[in-house]
């Protein structure tokens, strides 16, 4: 698994609104998955938002480690997995995060308004990607 940074044409195939599944370990080491959305910020962040109530979030806060593997949206046997920390956790004000993630993944802002979220940006520590069988060449 190659250390970060990752070459522009990772980050091309990361940028695309593909399915993605997160990573998080609770305080007894139990391994907690859940689909996602994520954003690739201009400095090469991860970019999640969640529900501030979320348990994912809790563990974020315990265990500042997290897993991301985006599977291409045309081709299951094409992905890639990155491993990263949280640099932040700040409160989505105005749900301008949110509305940035929906609008990459459904075309439109996003749809519920009620419930307080927070973003998390994540940096990208190693990563790899695999396609055909094979892994995928950079």
């Amino acid at each position: 698994m190659p250390d970060a940074p990752l070459p522009e044409t990772a980050l091309a195939f990361l940028r695309k609104p593909n399915p993605a599944v997160m990573a998080t370990v609770t305080a007894n080491g139990r391994p907690v998955s859940v689909a996602t959305w994520y954003l690739v910020e201009d400095d090469g962040l991860l970019m999640l938002c969640m529900n501030a109530d979320r348990a994912r979030l809790k563990h974020l806060q315990n265990n500042g480690h997290v897993s991301l593997t985006v599977l291409a949206a045309d081709d299951f046997g094409t992905h890639m997995s990155v491993q990263g920390h949280v640099v932040s956790i700040k409160p989505d004000e105005g749900l301008a995060d949110i509305d940035r993630l929906s609008r990459h993944f459904l075309g439109k802002d996003y749809p519920a308004r009620e419930s307080p979220l927070v973003t998390v940006h994540v940096a990208i520590d190693r990563w790899f990607g695999w396609s055909g069988g094979r892994p995928l060449q950079y």
